[in-house]
């Protein structure tokens, strides 16, 4: 599933050809992703501006001149893809196409529609069902160690879910909770309210995993591309995520590969000891 870095390179994507242009024609090719699209969703989009687009967790905000927000999600593997209209070549899981006044189309891509499209009011935004549980912005100001102190201090799960909960901090997915944790020095099964001395360390390594792979476009490691159609490069920088067996970069110990909570977990059993040093 795209994690944060992934939506926020698709977001950076769309934005500068997308924001200020005018919605000229919606073509829905189904009538449900993983939600219903709402009954209306065509005749809303069309005719109305495209203000900004901006990114909440892993959710897409196309800000409507009309005060409605679109709210998409790309599931596991949703791709927002841009080019020239003439230049389309239809695919049978291009679910939504919109065509804007620069002449460019935007097509919603989901082999296995897990992705969702929805609106809201912008007015009442914050309060959204996807939305209003959310947790901090790992790459902003509310994210800090006291926060996550706070936050950890009654929580005996292991701290690789603690990270990966949408409650606590959002965006931290599977990658990149194993590779920050790897950076910290953090073993994935401590006990999250055990760890302590180390949280400082670990929100730098946390904020550093997220805007490198954002820095190199993110990871594709099977559905995910940007919206030029171009692969993300993250994956060649991983350091512990999918490389069980081979030699630590730091230590030369193999990394080993467990599995937590139904996810693949990996670390190193030297540079992230059980026990904090």
């Amino acid at each position: 599933m795209p994690e944060l870095p992934e939506v926020e390179t698709v977001r950076r994507g769309l934005a500068p050809v997308m924001e200020q242009q005018r919605i000229v024609s919606v073509q829905l090719n189904r009538p449900d992703l993983r939600i219903p699209l709402p009954e209306h969703m065509a005749e809303t989009l069309e005719g109305s501006r495209i203000r900004t687009i901006g990114r909440r967790a892993k959710y897409l905000l196309f800000h409507l001149d009309n005060g409605q927000v679109l709210l998409a999600h790309l599931g596991m593997s949703g791709r927002m893809l841009l080019m020239p209209k003439a230049d389309y070549s239809a695919h049978k899981h291009d679910h939504v196409l919109w065509d804007l006044e620069n002449g460019i189309r935007f097509v919603f891509q989901d082999p296995r529609r897990f992705g969702l499209m929805t609106l809201c009011d912008e007015a009442a935004l914050d309060a959204h069902t996807l939305l209003a549980h959310l947790g901090p912005e790992p790459l902003g100001n509310h994210f800090n160690a006291d926060y996550l102190r706070e936050r950890l201090a009654s929580k005996k799960v292991a701290i690789k879910p603690a990270l990966m909960d949408q409650q606590i901090v959002v965006g931290v997915g599977n990658i990149y909770a194993s590779e920050a944790l790897f950076l910290a020095g953090v073993h994935p099964s401590r006990p999250a309210n055990k760890v302590k001395k180390e949280l400082d360390a670990l929100v730098e390594a946390i904020q550093k995993v997220l805007q490198s792979a954002i820095d190199s476009g993110g990871s594709t490691l099977r559905d995910y591309v940007r919206s030029s159609g171009e692969m993300g490069y993250f994956q060649h920088c991983f350091a512990v995520y999918g490389r069980q067996g081979e030699p630590c970069q730091r230590c030369g110990n193999p990394i080993e590969k467990y599995t937590q909570i139904g996810r693949s977990t990996f670390f190193c059993g030297v540079c992230q000891p059980k026990k904090a040093r």
